[in-house]
């Protein structure tokens, strides 16, 4: 018979290996979950070991929201993960990348949550989240992958590394109109004022949706104050000590991080 997952293992295998600044590896087979509801039993338990250093859960982020990145992974849906308090930082902020190990960013769409998101009759949808925004600013995702290599790395095992979320950085917020559409919003990146990359947003209404319902799923909910970040609109890229980066989200402001 084959053994059971034990998630608090696996979580542990995680805690130190960032502890020590160890690259990203897969979860070895014998401790690694062997589904989506173990990967995120074992991410529960990660936040346990995290919270008491890196505070309270402030939000949730979503990932792998593209096809490309499903494929890769041997997926076919997203990735959520969470974002703790003291990783939220306000535009604008000093990141010092010694503090990790290998860190990169994306851009990405925040909403701040202004009404609670209960478990509901049937599972949320676009127009069932869409009340509950109070607020929307551009924000970096600090991403901690660890030099993993990107076509080799796992869902699962990625799911319960709490999807390499290593914080965020919010820019100024825009209380939210819902008259003002939030897909096929453009954004801009500039690196030392240089222009660097662009793109839009695909469907943060949807994203907020999928991750409401993981929140659910995952025994908690949505709650005032929170903060979800919808999905990256530009490529990962990575920042070297003294880059000042700006992403700019046409109509909602901007977010701003200088690299120590």
């Amino acid at each position: 018979m084959a053994e059971s997952f034990d998630p608090d293992k696996a979580a542990r295998y995680i805690f130190q290996a960032h502890a020590g600044r160890a690259e990203y590896r897969n979860l070895p087979p014998d401790i690694a979950p062997r589904n989506v509801a173990e990967a995120y039993a074992a991410q529960a338990g990660l936040a346990r070991l995290l919270e008491p250093r890196e505070g309270k859960i402030a939000g949730l982020k979503i990932a792998t929201t593209t096809k490309i990145m499903q494929q890769l992974m041997g997926i076919d849906h997203p990735c959520g993960g969470l974002i703790f308090e003291r990783r939220v930082f306000r535009s604008p902020a000093e990141i010092r990348l010694d503090d990790h190990m290998h860190l990169v960013f994306e851009c990405e769409l925040a909403v701040r949550i202004g009404r609670a998101l209960p478990k509901p009759a049937k599972p949320y949808t676009a127009a069932g989240v869409k009340p509950a925004i109070a607020a929307v600013m551009p924000a970096f995702e600090l991403i901690e992958d660890r030099n993993a290599d990107y076509k080799d790395a796992k869902a699962l095992s990625m799911i319960a590394d709490n999807c390499w979320n290593a914080g965020v950085v919010l820019g100024a917020e825009t209380p939210f109109d819902a008259a003002v559409p939030l897909a096929g919003v453009h954004g801009s990146l500039e690196i030392d004022g240089r222009a660097s990359g662009e793109g839009r947003t695909d469907d943060p209404l949807g994203a907020l949706a999928w991750v409401a319902n993981l929140a659910i799923e995952q025994g908690r909910m949505l709650e005032p104050g929170m903060i979800v970040i919808t999905g990256s609109i530009i490529p990962t890229f990575p920042v070297r000590p003294g880059n000042r980066v700006a992403f700019t989200l046409d109509g909602f402001g901007n977010a701003e991080l200088v690299a120590k």
